[in-house]
């Protein structure tokens, strides 16, 4: 049988199962209604369903009145503190507060200067890799996606720990401060190889400054001359910063946290995190948001004008324009609603890098498509919901003013939770003690068993 032919028989009979699943796979949407059921782990009202208890981090988006949700400024809190504080104290300071945060997100409290200090010292020292783990792990086995990657390489940390399965306080411990460390590494290291073996490009790997920040890590580790200002590297550690975090709630953390109410290995827990936020619907917005306001670029002649942005919007909500999903990516949240904190402070930023890079105009086309978005919501769809820029819409901006490839978006904020997906998974182990099983109702009948040479199709 020919090639051609034979992908053509394979490509049917595909279609044939798929039609097959579709005929008997059917549920009903207004089942879901009739039982209750909430989808996605939301109420009605499209709150959470309330799933456990948390001393590690608040969301804030929404005030409760007479059962009513009623839209408030949105205010995120590491362990109690506003991570607006946070920000300005270290901006004060003039110092770099990744580090910091991930501290008081694993220990629960501000850390002192001595306490910082030599925490960074062990996050420098476990920076390196195992040996012999570059070349085995991540160069011989090359892939088009840096986050498959994270997540195949977290699993295969497993087999260089040599107890891999302790899940004591103190186990867990040494290997969170380990992930938090060699994440930044085994991303830079494949991205590298990526650009080496699907980009065809030259690979370099620069060795690794023990006085570095981890910001300043990964700007030493992508550039090919390892040249960065204070001030980029700064704006790059504030962008994970605000990504370290954001509740037990969240898909990727609360996966995290299922994983780890079973008592499985922090490599499984950490992988399945990983997973998570590869999806679309989670950590790759911001790449998204890019692609989209590209597409508005190319199709926009005068960029300045409102009424021309405002019709190609409404175009994308229509599905006739961009991917055709329908969703103006970067705005809207599950639980902010006047404001995302993180998206006002990066907005800051993002301005005035934009203005010494050369890119104000195209940052005036973010705040001008922040603006009408929600006019357009409400005159296409007439939905009155309260909504905002979220923190995606302006990080991707942020990034490309910092020449990052886009490559690396959403692994950059992977490697930025990893210190929030530590801290929970540690608190399920520590103060849950339950396995997390929720319950399905089965809308299958009882039918008779009939033998094979009796059925029909």
């Amino acid at each position: 049988m020919e090639p051609r032919e034979a992908m053509e028989n394979k490509n049917a009979s595909l279609a044939d199962l798929c039609a097959e699943f579709r005929a008997n796979n059917q549920i009903p949407a207004e089942k879901f209604d009739l039982y209750n059921v909430k989808r996605g782990l939301r109420n009605p009202d499209g709150t959470g369903v309330m799933a456990g208890l948390t001393l590690i981090c608040n969301v804030h988006g929404y005030l409760i009145d007479d059962g009513e949700r009623v839209p408030d400024e949105g205010r995120l809190t590491y362990r109690g503190i506003d991570v607006r504080d946070i920000v300005e104290g270290c901006q004060r300071e003039n110092r770099f507060g990744y580090e910091e945060v991930a501290w008081l997100l694993l220990f629960g409290k501000q850390p002192t200067r001595r306490q910082l200090d030599r925490f960074c010292s062990v996050l420098n020292a476990y920076r390196e890799l195992p040996e012999y783990f570059a070349e085995d792990m991540i160069v011989k086995a090359p892939s088009r996606n840096i986050m498959n990657k994270l997540a195949r390489s977290v699993l295969a940390l497993y087999s260089y720990d040599d107890n891999p399965d302790d899940t004591s306080l103190e186990n867990n411990m040494r290997q969170s401060m380990q992930l938090i460390a060699r994440l930044p590494t085994i991303m830079t290291y494949a991205y590298q190889v990526k650009r080496r073996h699907f980009d065809k490009e030259s690979m370099f790997f620069h060795p690794i400054d023990p006085s570095h920040s981890i910001a300043e890590s990964i700007l030493n580790a992508i550039r090919p001359d390892r040249q960065f200002t204070d001030d980029e590297a700064k704006l790059l550690d504030l962008c994970m910063m605000l990504h370290a975090e954001h509740g037990g709630g969240n898909n990727s953390t609360f996966a995290a946290r299922v994983l780890s109410s079973t008592g499985t290995d922090i490599y499984s827990a950490i992988a399945a995190a990983i997973g998570s936020l590869k999806g679309p619907r989670h950590g790759g917005a911001n790449h998204r948001v890019m692609t989209m306001m590209g597409d508005l670029m190319d199709h926009v002649d005068n960029w300045e004008d409102e009424g021309k942005v405002k019709d190609y919007l409404v175009k994308i909500v229509r599905r006739e324009a961009g991917d055709h999903s329908g969703l103006i990516y970067g705005m809207g949240h599950a639980v902010y609603t006047i404001s995302d904190p993180r998206a006002v402070i990066l907005k800051e930023k993002a301005r005035s890098m934009a203005q010494q890079r050369g890119l104000l105009r195209q940052f005036e086309l973010f705040e001008r498509v922040e603006r009408l978005a929600p006019q357009v919501f409400a005159e296409v769809k007439g939905d009155s919901k309260v909504i905002s820029a979220n923190v995606d819409f302006y990080s991707g901006l942020v990034y490309e003013c910092l020449g990052i490839p886009s490559d690396l978006y959403t692994p950059l904020f992977a490697i930025s939770r990893i210190a929030g997906w530590c801290a929970h998974r540690i608190e399920e182990m520590e103060t849950c003690g339950r396995i997390m099983r929720p319950a399905y109702r089965s809308l299958s009948h009882l039918r008779p068993y009939i033998p094979l040479d009796e059925r029909t199709e």
